[in-house]
């Protein structure tokens, strides 16, 4: 089994998934050892049911995917579904459009919101910061607000906007993350070598629909 399986997340976000191609995905990711599965909110229930309780292969859905502006409400809706249906992680958009508005008060209640929601169900929170499209300031300012309201995690961004997890974007968050925060890459992961690259820079996870092509190249 490659080395590089257990830090991916076998992800699978398009907007015509199938319940056949998640559990196809849930069957892959035992067979491989990946570390988890990242899939839309819908099918986390049957997700959860193939894999079982007691499987090492961890269940990540996604809140406020992929724009972000849902209000704080909707998200921990998103969250409270999520959590009841089985997940065990939150991968969470933060509101990007305040934060390019500067209106950091409403960042702090969203993320705020985002943390005590998962973390008060026992669930492990990602939150996606889409470094692409903020300034090296816009994400320091979102970086000391997350390790404020506790954030573990923070996620380089959805792939969704043409923004590629690269090694500089990892570093940089590495840089700014407080003690003991990880990071998860993801956007544009598809070969071994990239893989290797941001693991390198200091990435803990990694999510891409590529995994199985990545394990093979070893």
């Amino acid at each position: 089994m490659s080395e590089l399986a257990k830090f991916i997340e076998h992800t699978l976000l398009k907007p015509d998934t199938t319940v056949v191609e998640v559990l196809k995905m849930c069957d892959e990711a035992l067979h491989y050892g990946f570390g988890a599965v990242c899939i839309p909110p819908p099918f986390v229930k049957d997700a959860h049911r193939l894999l079982g309780e007691r499987s090492k292969v961890r269940l990540v859905t996604v809140v406020g995917f992929p724009m972000g502006y849902s209000n704080i409400a909707s998200k921990n809706d998103e969250i409270r579904r999520a959590m009841e249906d089985g997940a065990d992680d939150i991968d969470a958009v933060v509101n990007i459009a305040w934060v390019k508005c500067a209106q950091w008060n409403n960042v702090s209640r969203d993320i705020d919101g985002l943390a005590m929601s998962t973390q008060s169900r026992g669930g492990l929170l990602k939150l996606i910061l889409e470094c692409g499209l903020l300034t090296a300031n816009e994400l320091k300012k979102v970086c000391e607000i997350a390790a404020e309201s506790g954030v573990p995690w923070l996620k380089t961004g959805t792939g969704f906007h043409g923004c590629d997890a690269t090694p500089d974007m990892v570093r940089a968050l590495r840089t700014i993350a407080g003690k003991g925060v990880k990071i998860k890459a993801a956007g544009g992961i598809r070969t071994a070598e990239t893989a290797r690259q941001l693991l390198d820079a200091g990435a803990d996870r990694l999510g891409t629909s590529s995994g199985i092509a990545i394990v093979s190249q070893v």
